[in-house]
Parts: C-alpha cells; sequence; structure tokens
C-alpha cells in the first residue's frame, strides 16, 4: 500500500465494527496540489481511509484461526456523501460498521467525523478473496500491529 490513510485505531470489535483515527497535515503530498492557498483532503483519500480500516474489521472477522485467510478488496463505493471539506491541523475519527455478510463479501457503513460533526457517510461492498501471500501476509500484519499498539487484548490479524 503507498498510502496508509489510519494513523491509529482506536477500537475494534470483531463482527461488528472498528473505529480510528487521521490526523490531516500538510506533510500529506496530496495537499500540495489540492488546492493551492486552500489545501482541503480529497474526498477519494477519505473513502480510501474508510476503506483501509474497513477491510481491517473485516479481516479480523473472517479470519479465524482454523479457515482459509481471506483478504478485503474493494468493490464498490455507493452513497458516499461529504458534508464539508477537511483541512489541515483537523482529526477525522473513522468508524467502519459491517452491515451484512455473506460468505464472500461484505457491505460497510461508514463514517468519518471531525469532532461531533460528521465530514462524509456512505455506504461500501468488499469482495472477501482468498489471496494468502508472505508479502501481503507480512504488511497487513506489521500496518495492524502499528494500528493498533495502543489497544489491549486486541484480536489478532492473520
Amino acid at each position: 500500500m503507498r498510502y496508509f490513510l489510519v494513523d491509529k485505531v482506536t477500537e475494534v470489535v470483531p463482527g461488528e465494527y472498528a473505529r480510528g483515527l487521521k490526523a490531516v497535515t500538510l506533510t500529506e503530498p496530496i495537499l500540495h496540489d489540492h488546492f493551492p492557498d486552500y489545501p482541503v483532503l480529497p474526498g477519494a483519500m477519505i473513502i480510501e481511509g474508510l476503506a483501509q480500516l474497513a477491510g481491517l474489521i473485516l479481516e479480523v472477522t473472517f479470519n479465524k484461526t482454523d479457515e482459509k485467510i481471506v483478504r478485503a478488496i474493494l468493490v464498490q463505493v455507493d452513497k458516499m456523501k461529504f458534508y464539508r471539506p477537511t483541512t489541515p491541523g483537523e482529526v477525522l475519527t473513522y468508524e467502519a460498521r459491517i452491515e451484512s455478510l455473506l460468505e464472500d463479501a461484505a457491505r460497510m457503513g461508514v463514517t468519518a467525523k471531525c469532532g461531533e460533526e460528521v465530514r462524509a457517510t456512505g455506504k461500501i461492498n468488499f469482495q472477501m478473496a482468498p489471496i494468502n501471500t508472505d508479502n501481503i501476509k507480512k504488511q497487513r500484519q506489521d500496518i495492524y500491529r502499528v494500528w493498533t499498539k495502543e489497544i489491549k487484548n486486541c484480536p489478532p490479524l492473520r
């Protein structure tokens, strides 16, 4: 993954939801062009951050110790709405909540807030695919460890 758009995961409840944070800073390369003299975190980057968090909760939920390993692949963004731009110095709180699960797919409700103000909401759908390479496994486990290092009794990620 080139962009990690979640800085910290604050809560993980397998089968239900995850919450995380994204601090928006001027060090984000995308902000230098979007827009000059008025930097705004692009909506596509907010969707990607929400998808990264949603993928994490899905992989923790789907990948039990005695079953095949599957990875979450974003396949559809549905009814995503943005209410106000997010600018440097603000912190977004992301929430990804499982709305429905199938054997190889999931629908997530996602929200991004700044304080109590909703900045974006929507639905995103994932396919769960049996991708089990050493590189992906190591990358996912490494970033999960960084994101969740402050959570006690955090569920494992396979």
